[in-house]
């Protein structure tokens, strides 16, 4: 996944349901993506209750 011309994932130029649709479909990003998008929706505190209901969150905590 990118997000502009020069190939790098900026998870805050996203808005909350684009980030949601990336973490929440089995889309082909890299983990880093992931944990960059679960990071950034959790720090807006959008979307936690479904984030917790995958478990994203406890990822995010691993690393």
């Amino acid at each position: 996944m990118t997000t502009n011309s020069s190939n790098t994932f900026n998870a805050s130029e996203l808005c909350s349901r684009k980030l949601w649709q990336l973490v929440n479909a089995n889309r082909e990003i890299s983990e880093a993506e992931l944990r960059q998008a679960v990071r950034e929706l959790s720090q807006r505190r959008h979307y936690l209750q479904e984030l917790q209901g995958i478990k994203a969150l406890d990822r995010l905590e691993q690393h």
